[in-house]
């Protein structure tokens, strides 16, 4: 009789990633229930896996950064069992869709987007489509937030319609670093002209934001906050020049601003 060995058996390894065909993905977006984006967010999602839900704004949200809604109560509108629209920030969504909306175990994926319009370089820190991502981060679920770059108001929403679900399952293969939030932007050249996928860091424009005159029918005047001049980027690498190129850009951000170099310097002079 063969001796039984009293060694354990071996633990089977669960491989990196995320299994999208079991995963449960958050929907949300910055530009309100009832965009396009969302629309075509939504369509790569259910493409991925059969548990989906969609918590957004019920109006547009575009600049809200990453804020919270504080000082009154927030109404929900459930439109059928998996989406509801929230009048509140995109931050608003992710938080109540987490801890309050949707049933059993919290997602296991934030894809935020598709917002009508780039995220890149200094966009990053007014965006509420990445302050969506930013607030599923800090709730430790991977997230990745989408943008479509458009020239003036033609937006080729085909691009990430075509390419949005092979970044997602790309991006999802491995673990990323918990703090991190993947920021995808889509170039503007058609979908079969895509050139790649590319890893970028975040850029900065070399012009400035507008503030344009205006008067109202009375002639009163007023001050209004445009967009930057041009996309021109400082610098090779950056998420502006990638996309100018014509591939996808993939920026890894980082919830924790300290920064480190100076840190160091600081300790010194303050010691």
């Amino acid at each position: 009789m063969a001796k039984s060995s009293s060694k354990p058996a071996a633990k089977s390894r669960t491989s990196p990633g995320i299994d999208l065909s079991k995963a449960r993905i958050l929907v949300t977006n910055d530009d309100g229930i009832n965009a396009p984006g969302l629309t075509v967010m939504l369509k790569v999602a259910s493409s991925l896996s059969d548990d989906v839900w969609v918590v957004a704004p019920e109006i547009e949200q575009s600049g809200a950064g990453h804020s919270l809604t504080l000082r009154r109560p927030l109404q929900v509108r459930k439109i059928s069992e998996r989406r509801f629209a929230v009048d509140g920030t995109p931050t608003d969504c992710v938080l109540l869709a987490v801890n309050r909306l949707i049933d059993g175990k919290k997602p296991d994926l934030v894809l935020s987007g598709v917002n009508r319009g780039a995220n890149l370089g200094e966009d990053v820190t007014y965006s509420g489509t990445i302050a969506a991502a930013m607030e599923a981060t800090l709730l430790e679920i991977p997230a990745i937030a989408f943008s479509q770059l458009r020239v003036g108001q033609n937006v080729p929403w085909s691009v990430a319609e075509t390419h949005a679900a092979e970044v997602v399952k790309r991006l999802t293969k491995f673990d990323w670093p918990k703090g991190v939030l993947m920021n995808v932007n889509f170039p503007t050249v058609p979908a079969a002209e895509v050139t790649g996928i590319e890893a970028s860091k975040q850029g900065r424009r070399i012009s400035a934001i507008e503030v344009v005159p205006i008067t109202d029918p009375g002639g009163r005047p007023y001050l209004w906050i445009g967009d930057f001049t041009n996309d021109d980027s400082v610098g090779k690498g950056t998420d502006l020049e990638v996309t100018s190129r014509g591939a996808i850009a993939v920026t890894p951000l980082h919830l924790d601003l300290t920064h480190m170099a100076t840190m160091k310097q600081l300790a010194e002079h303050l010691d």
